[in-house]
Formats: C-alpha cells, structure tokens, sequence
C-alpha cells in the first residue's frame, strides 16, 4: 500500500524539523540565533521553508511555510519585474505565495529556494552561516572554497563548488545563484550539491535530508582544511583530471550512494 498524502507530508515534515535541528545544534557552529533557513519540496509545485525570524535549533512544525513555488520563480525568472520589485513589492510577492495564509511568512531567501527547485533535481536544502565557511568567504582568498583539495570532498560534494560572488539577498540573489548552477550544469552535466556564497554562507543540497547533513559536515571540513593549509604556505588543489577521475570512478559511485 502506497503511503497516504497526509502521512508523506508529515514524513517531509519530520525530515524537515529533524535537519533544521541538526544544522541548528550550537556545538555544530553552523548558525545562531534566526541564521539559516532549510527547505522541502513537496510536489513539482509547492515546498516548505523555515519561516522568516525562527531558529534552526528549535524550529517547530508552526514555524514552517509551505509556499507555492510557480509564482516565486515567474518574479525570479522575468527580469523587469524583479528589477521593479521594491521592498514592498517582496512582501506583497512571498504573501501571494504562501499556500496557508494562516502559516507564518518564509524567509526572504525563499526567492533562491524555489529557483534550486526549479533548476535542479534537490528535495532538500540547507543554508548555513558556518564560522569555518564564513572565515574563507569573508577574506581576500574566497573564490578559493569553490576548488576540492581531498578525495572524499569530491564524493561527497561533486566534482566541483558553485562560487557566487556577494549579492543582495532576495531577487538579486536568486538571480545570481540561477546564473552559477546554470553555468555548473552546462560544464557538468549535473546539479551542484554546494554553493558558495561570498561574504554570506553555505547552500547544500540533496536527495534527501542525510545528504544536506553530509554535504554541510564534508564543506565545513573543506573549509577547514582550507585555512590551515594557507597557513602553512599555501593550499595544493587536486586538478581537474584527479576530480574528474575521482567522480566517474565506479567504486566512488558505490561509496556515494551510501551518503545520499
């Protein structure tokens, strides 16, 4: 018997809550306070996403949106409206979105969420403020976090980083990060599991909420790494014939499927 509607939404649900709270835990360093946002794809046409103001480490089923995502990416999508929309013209554009009026109102980033939807095949999505991560991107040295240094970042997070350079958050962020995946998958041939965004965070994004989970842990380590070896003289990239190799090896498959 296939699960009913009501009970697949709770499981989305519950997955949510559980990888809002993951991301959200203090010892992580992943995001404090109201940082942060996660998200759910539902159907081809709505997804749930933290509610502007609440907190990853305690986020509850009351402090979800579920939002209609059509309407977000026809703004994201036809380049005078976004030019046109004011402050305002935002608020008005994510009330007309949500599905449940009576729900709270998502985030301003819900404008990126719904475009990754849109482009790519994720049903999750994490973004995080990680002080490891945030240490590279706000320095001179930020496009760097985009480049792999070890095997397992490879299997983990694909062959290679999206890197968006510092953007206003909203529309012109969204626009901006649509631009990059576009990009990433003209070159791949995939979608992106990490995003970067310069002076700002991190994006994951999975198949399912584990994958968030191991993307996120895999990037921080990444930046971590990352510091101390440009402590000690500067970082050694694996180039592009390692991460290609890396990527296509058959028992990499094996290894990355156990992390999805």
């Amino acid at each position: 018997m296939s699960p009913s509607p009501t009970s697949e939404f709770e499981s989305i649900l519950a997955d949510l809550l559980d990888l809002a709270h993951h991301l959200g835990e203090e010892q992580r360093d992943y995001a404090i306070i109201g940082e942060g946002n996660v998200s759910a794809r539902l159907d081809e046409t709505t997804f749930l996403i933290k509610a502007s103001g609440s907190s990853l480490q305690t986020l509850r089923a009351d402090q979800v949106a579920r939002v209609q995502l059509l309407p977000v990416v026809a703004a994201i999508e036809c380049p005078t409206s976004a030019q046109d929309l004011d402050d305002e013209g935002v608020r008005q554009l994510l009330d007309s979105a949500r599905a449940d009026k009576e729900q709270p109102w998502p985030s301003v980033e819900t404008f990126f969420h719904a475009l990754l939807y849109r482009l790519t095949g994720a049903a999750f999505i994490g973004h995080t403020h990680p002080v490891a991560v945030c240490s590279v991107l706000c320095s001179q040295h930020a496009r760097l976090i985009a480049r792999h240094l070890m095997p397992d970042e490879i299997v983990v997070c694909g062959p290679e980083s999206v890197f968006v350079p510092y953007t206003d958050p909203g529309l012109p962020l969204a626009r901006a990060i649509g631009e990059q995946v576009r990009a990433y998958q003209a070159r791949w041939g995939e979608w992106p599991r990490t995003i970067y965004l310069e002076n700002h965070g991190l994006i994951a994004l999975g198949a399912s909420a584990k994958q968030v989970k191991n993307v996120t842990a895999m990037a921080v380590k990444h930046a971590r790494v990352l510091v101390g070896a440009l402590s000690c003289g500067g970082a050694r990239f694996l180039d592009e014939v390692a991460s290609t190799r890396i990527h296509t090896r058959p028992d990499e498959e094996v290894r990355r499927n156990q992390f999805k």
